[in-house]
């Protein structure tokens, strides 16, 4: 049986190894196609995918073992469960696979998309651009069905004119854009706000109006420095926690 094929990635030395690793192959995981392997390949071949030591390998599987995510059998290998999902916690670290990864493992269903003048409160970002097209999507719990949460994006029209709106029902518009479209993406800038459900979020959601959620705001620059996207996510606040872990270093 052909092994299950993780993304590439390029590490950021200022970064915990092994995080980086658990992020970038938890993004693969859990954004598979259906007919993907369930085997993964063996801890020296992750280890030369990724370029880092055994050791280092070990303890990336290791994390996602905890998760619940993959298990390890001796002499059998190491392979995705197939129920794998996302835990609740919007927990990041400072890479964009952990962002991919945050955002992915969920039934996806794009509510609609269109071009439009750059709404006022993202001017800032947009300067340069008369109209942005904006992407809105619901995101639903594998197993329940229940929706979680629901995204606008707004991107530059010319990367827009580039995507499939079909790939956007399988992976979210960080690794569309970065994977896709190919897009350098240079830094991810992130807020997120306790704020309350507005009549469309407590629709779509299906929570009480003015109930608490987690609003957040994520700016996507290129390597030029220019903003290419600006996601708006509205979680409900029953499901989801954030957390930021520092890294000393």
């Amino acid at each position: 049986m052909t092994a299950f094929a993780p993304d590439s990635l390029v590490l950021n030395r200022k970064l915990p190894l092994w995080y980086q690793v658990s992020q970038s192959l938890r993004a693969s995981i859990l954004g598979r196609t259906p007919d993907a392997s369930l085997r993964l390949p063996t801890e020296e071949q992750l280890a030369e995918h990724y370029g880092v030591s055994v050791l280092t390998m070990r303890q990336a599987l290791k994390e996602l073992e905890t998760e619940g995510l993959i298990s390890r059998h001796r002499r059998r290998g190491t392979f995705i469960e197939p129920g794998a999902q996302r835990g609740a916690p919007v927990r990041l670290l400072g890479s964009v696979d952990a962002i991919v990864a945050q955002q992915s493992g969920e039934r996806t269903t794009v509510l609609g998309h269109g071009a439009g003048p750059v709404p006022g409160e993202l001017a800032e970002f947009f300067g340069d651009a008369p109209e942005v097209v904006t992407y809105r999507r619901l995101r639903y719990d594998g197993d329940s069905g229940e929706p979680t949460n629901w995204a606008e994006n707004a991107v530059r029209p010319e990367l827009a004119a580039r995507i499939d709106v079909a790939d956007l029902e399988r992976w979210p518009m960080t690794k569309v854009l970065r994977d896709v479209v190919g897009v350098k993406i240079s830094r991810i800038t992130d807020t997120v706000e306790a704020r309350l459900a507005d009549p469309v979020t407590a629709e779509l959601l299906d929570v009480p109006l003015l109930s608490p959620i987690l609003h957040y705001t994520g700016v996507t620059y290129d390597a030029d420095g220019r903003v290419v996207d600006v996601a708006r996510i509205r979680y409900r606040g029953d499901r989801f926690s954030f957390t930021v872990t520092v890294d000393a270093h």
